[in-house]
């Protein structure tokens, strides 16, 4: 029987309202969510003239979007803190006051960009980097990455040392991640579901331990966003990337890093790598 999940229960909502949270499992999240691979962004709900302009990522002048937009999967509208803003660009500020109910000051959203899954997440950085490495203080890490042969691959304090990487410099305590699965290329949403990888809470070290952790629910990958690393991938093509540290489950590595500008208050994503685009190709 495959395994179920109760989808995340909105910040500060009562006890009352948990057990009327929709249950899903496996079969049920891969149905709901989307697959850009076989070009399946539900376009009964945005149309094909939509689904190409949000594929093709031109600059708006074209006829295109370069903003990154909300994703709510079907199920997810009343439990994701963002769940009434399907499909509109993502800003800023809803990252910032949606954090603030936390009690990490962490929060992270699903969207799509370019007709790629991405998650959007924001951290302190800024707040708590020059405090002690406490619980439920989080900052960006950068910490050495290792391929499965246990190869020292690089660091991921190589964003701010390499040029070749100037435009991934972690940036406005916010970072976006090519949102891919490196095991079977599922699509890890943000804290749709309720278990201790999902809590909010922190551990420092980018380890298994502590909360907030992307949860890729088909298989039960983990990944710590906060946790900034260079690591090769081995799927087609290898390539050294940077990108979020897997901490467990069965994925081999983690997941590449999208670089970013604020226009104003809205999150565009920048097409500067893609050699990522590829990998679950």
């Amino acid at each position: 029987m495959a395994r179920r999940f109760k989808l995340r229960p909105l910040p500060n909502d009562s006890n009352d309202n948990k057990e009327s949270l929709k249950m899903i499992d496996r079969r049920e999240f891969m149905r709901l969510s989307f697959n850009t691979a076989a070009g399946l962004i539900t376009m009964a709900s945005i149309g094909s003239v939509g689904f190409a302009s949000l594929l093709m990522g031109q600059p708006e002048a074209d006829g295109g979007d370069t903003a990154v937009r909300f994703w709510v999967p079907s199920g997810a509208e009343d439990t994701a803190w963002f769940g009434d803003r399907h499909l509109e660009p993502m800003n800023y500020s809803a990252f910032q006051t949606a954090a603030a109910n936390t009690k990490t000051g962490m929060i992270g959203a699903q969207g799509v960009w370019s007709g790629l899954p991405v998650n959007v997440v924001y951290v302190p950085h800024e707040e708590n980097k020059d405090l002690p490495l406490v619980p439920d203080k989080p900052r960006f890490q950068y910490l050495d990455g290792y391929d499965l042969g246990g190869k020292y691959v690089g660091s991921g304090r190589e964003v701010e040392d390499d040029s070749t990487y100037s435009t991934l410099s972690i940036h406005d305590n916010m970072i976006i991640i090519f949102s891919r699965c490196p095991h079977l290329c599922c699509i890890p949403g943000w804290q749709l579901v309720t278990n201790n990888y999902t809590g909010d809470n922190w551990a420092s070290g980018g380890t298994d331990s502590g909360g907030d952790k992307l949860f890729c629910i088909c298989h039960s990958s983990r990944f710590d966003p906060t946790a900034i690393e260079k690591n090769s991938m081995g799927r087609g093509v290898p390539f050294d990337f940077i990108g979020v540290r897997r901490t467990g489950g069965p994925a081999p590595n983690g997941m590449p890093l999208i670089p970013f500008v604020l226009n104003g208050d809205i999150i565009e994503a920048l097409p500067d790598f893609k050699d990522w685009y590829a990998y679950c190709g």
